[in-house]
């Protein structure tokens, strides 16, 4: 009936078997009575083969060795008796077919897991991994430029202390759920297939905490302030992230704790704007500077001076570049410059004798060699209008 050898393995004959039953089972043929017939002499002479006992006796003696009075002896009580309840859809064969499990067929044929039985319990494992937490840090240019360490404090689930993060009051932590039976889960059945739902009382787990911490409710966390000092990096900048593993939200019960990330913000400087690893500073001079020139001071991020030499005949917009005096670099050992752009401020509020030189100075002062761009102005004027009159 199974087309095996005498001598054939056990693993041949499950094989051999498995193979008939998927052909020949019920609901795959449709109402074909000769094919509900191969099932059930299928599982007939499985159920002797499969037995160390029965497959020896019939080894040595034949089917005699089942008969009695004539007729066969119908081993396993119930082996012939229908299939009853769930049917092929609920991959469970209940008293039918010589009890045998036809979830060992579907999960050789489809995969581990694939119709996995009612009474198979569920890993136990309560415990959950925390969240990640966000927190946003505000930095001034100067702690940007130099580093610094900052104490925080945010609300956040923490370990409780009461039950050390466990979740239960004493030391016999976990029960059998009293509504799954410990299975995890329930079944039900809608046509073909069986539905499976997770239980809700024991998160399908298959076990529930026996005696809660009062302090957690059982979950192990409490929620409460958390303080923390952290180093931040010189070079950061603004959207920078800086990823603190296992700061955040503790785990339900004993779970690993979730991650922090710090999101940098970097506040607005009266001096300095940033761009890049670079600093950029808007600096006035006045009129008697930028024509005879001179040697300032000019601020730096390190709240040391520095000289700057500024050259006679300088415009408003001119920009000096002063090497390595910018913002490090977070990734390497470089160091950004300090762009200097000019302004040459028009002085307010003159004496008379202030006004006398300037108009002195403005009398003597109108060749083109001492004004190059007022020269070039008034002639690019010029043309204009003599180009629109003719």
């Amino acid at each position: 009936m199974l087309g095996v050898a005498k001598s054939s393995s056990a693993a041949e004959i499950k094989k051999a078997y498995h193979k008939l039953a998927m052909k020949y089972h019920p609901d795959r043929s449709k109402g074909d009575k000769s094919a509900e017939a191969k099932f059930k002499e299928v599982n007939e002479a499985y159920e002797v083969l499969s037995n160390a006992q029965k497959k020896a006796a019939y080894d040595q003696y034949g089917p005699q060795a089942f008969e009695t009075g004539g007729s066969p002896k119908r081993g396993g009580g119930g082996a012939h008796s229908e299939a009853s309840g769930a049917g092929f859809g609920g991959f469970h064969f209940s008293g039918g077919f010589g009890g045998i499990n036809f979830d060992d067929i579907l999960n050789e044929v489809f995969g581990a897991g694939f119709g996995r039985g009612a009474s198979q319990p569920r890993s136990v494992n309560l415990s959950q991994p925390g969240e990640d937490a966000r927190f946003d840090l505000s930095l001034s240019l100067e702690e940007a430029f130099s580093g610094t360490v900052k104490h925080i404090s945010f609300r956040i689930f923490c370990s409780c202390k009461k039950c050390r993060g466990l979740g239960s009051a004493d030391a016999q932590v976990l029960t059998v759920c009293s509504a799954c039976k410990g299975t995890g889960f329930f079944h039900s059945q809608q046509g073909f297939f069986t539905i499976e739902r997770t239980c809700t009382s024991c998160g399908g787990a298959g076990r529930v905490i026996k005696n809660p911490c009062v302090a957690c409710s059982g979950l192990g966390r409490v929620r409460k302030e958390k303080e923390l000092d952290v180093k931040i990096p010189r070079g950061v900048d603004e959207g920078t992230r800086i990823h603190l593993v296992h700061e955040g939200a503790a785990g339900v019960r004993g779970g690993q704790a979730g991650d922090l990330y710090l999101f940098i913000s970097v506040k607005k400087h009266a001096l300095f704007q940033r761009k890049k690893n670079d600093l950029t500073c808007l600096i006035p001079i006045s009129i008697t500077t930028a024509s005879l020139g001179k040697e300032i001071d000019i601020p730096a991020l390190n709240k040391t001076p520095l000289s700057l030499k500024i050259p006679a005949g300088t415009q408003t917009g001119c920009q000096f570049r002063v090497r390595g005096q910018g913002m490090p670099d977070l990734h390497g050992a470089t160091t950004g410059d300090l762009l200097v752009e000019v302004v040459v401020e028009t002085p307010i509020k003159l004496t008379t004798r202030q006004k006398e030189l300037l108009q002195e100075l403005d009398e003597t002062g109108q060749e083109a060699k001492n004004n190059p761009l007022l020269s070039s102005f008034f002639s690019k004027v010029r043309d204009f209008f003599a180009d629109h009159k003719g």
